[in-house]
This record gives C-alpha cells, structure tokens and sequence, in this order.
C-alpha cells in the first residue's frame, strides 16, 4: 500500500493496531494460566473480554472505512508477547513471574495507547468523528487496564515477590 495521504497513513495504522489485538487476543489466555495471583489473573480475563471489543470496534471503523482490516502483522506486538512468553519459559517463582507479567503487561498497554492515541489524532483530522468516538473509547480502556495493573503491583503482586 502506497502512503501518499494521511488517510493512507490512518488506514495503515489502523491494520496494525488490529493485528496487534489479534495476537493480544492469543495471548492473554497464556497470561491468565501463568498467573497465579488471583487478582492479577482476573485483570488478565477482563482485559481478554475488551480486547474482544477492541477488534470489534476496529471491524466497524474498517467497514466505515470500506477496508479490509487484514494485510498487515504487528511486528511490536509480536516481540512484546514474545517477551512475555520468554518469561514465562523461565518459570521463576510464582511471584516473581506475577510482578513481571505485570511488567510486560504494562508494555503492551503503553504500545497500545500510543498508537491509539495516533489514530485518533488522525482521525479528529480526517473528520472521522464516530471513528474518534470509538477509538476514544478504546484509548480510555488500554488507559484503565494500566492503572489498574499499576495498583495492582503497588498494592500486593510487588509486595509479595520482595
């Protein structure tokens, strides 16, 4: 695909945000049965359901868009969940490998907003409104699930690996 117009760009953008949650989707159900604090675990699941909803939401804006969301494969994702897998691998103690779940939970969550800060940025642009709304949405949910993973560490999963 030749990128000669920001809407190109946004298009672009978009498919590898889609493929990004795809693998994200592939994912977190590895990270729900590595986990073993309950809390962290749950968080991991409920995240799963509104990354669901995340692919949905870029399905609407592909048929607005009349684009096929298909065609490209997120490559940041990609070594973000190999990472993950890698710790997992390690096996360190359950608690240990808690805190580093969260660790690169956290990274996926920030990879996520910026690139859905991106594509609102250009969709606010192109005068894409309902799309704006939607990856508004989005945004806000990737925002929650970081803090949430945040407290998370603060409050228990970090206290019991020290």
């Amino acid at each position: 695909m030749e990128l000669e117009t920001l809407r190109d760009l946004y298009v672009d953008e978009l498919k590898d945000l889609y493929s990004a949650e795809k693998q994200l989707v592939k994912a977190l159900p590895k990270m729900v049965k590595a986990a073993s604090h309950p809390e962290l675990k749950q968080a991991f699941a409920d995240h799963l359901q509104k990354t669901e909803g995340h692919v949905e939401r870029l399905e609407r804006i592909f048929a607005d868009l009349d684009v096929s969301p298909r065609g490209k494969k997120c490559v940041g994702m990609e070594g973000l969940i190999e990472e993950a897998n890698e710790l997992i691998k390690e096996s360190p103690d359950a608690n240990i490998l808690d805190a580093g779940l969260i660790s690169k939970a956290q990274r996926v969550e920030h990879y996520e907003m910026a690139g859905y800060g991106t594509v609102r940025t250009y969709a606010e642009q192109l005068e894409e409104q309902d799309q704006v709304a939607l990856l508004g949405q989005t945004l806000n949910e990737e925002r929650e699930a970081d803090q949430l993973l945040s407290e998370l560490g603060v409050s228990s999963v970090n206290v019991d690996a020290a």
